[in-house]
């Protein structure tokens, strides 16, 4: 076994780092990634301009962490399924279109955080 399988503290270190690299790829090479980063510094800068409360940071947090966790897994998805099928192939295809539907989901129930939260203190 290598040095960092037989130490427990280096193994964690190890899988953070793994993490962050996801993450970093994930926001350098995602399109989709970079749009939402927009879209998310755009609701906490309004946050901070419209001084939202705390379970209305809650709201906004967690509805900025569903986004990018669909987008992150849809994003793992479609490079799984390129690499093991690079072909056109209708199963792979329903799971891709399965997995951007999650994230359309995910993209309107932020929406909708956002138009409960924001709006109200927008309109006169």
């Amino acid at each position: 076994m290598n040095e960092i399988g037989q130490n427990p503290l280096r193994r964690r270190l190890a899988a953070f780092r793994y993490a962050f690299r996801g993450v970093a790829h994930f926001l350098i090479k995602g399109v989709h990634a970079r749009i939402h980063l927009a879209l998310a510094t755009a609701a906490i800068a309004l946050g901070f301009a419209l001084h939202i409360n705390r379970t209305e940071w809650l709201a906004v947090i967690f509805a900025i962490g569903l986004v990018f966790s669909a987008e992150a897994f849809n994003s793992a998805l479609e490079e799984l399924a390129d690499a093991i099928h690079p072909e056109r192939h209708p199963g792979i295809g329903r799971a891709k279109d399965l997995a951007a539907g999650a994230v359309l989901l995910a993209a309107i129930a932020a929406a909708i955080v956002g138009v409960v939260i924001f709006l109200p203190r927008l309109l006169p």
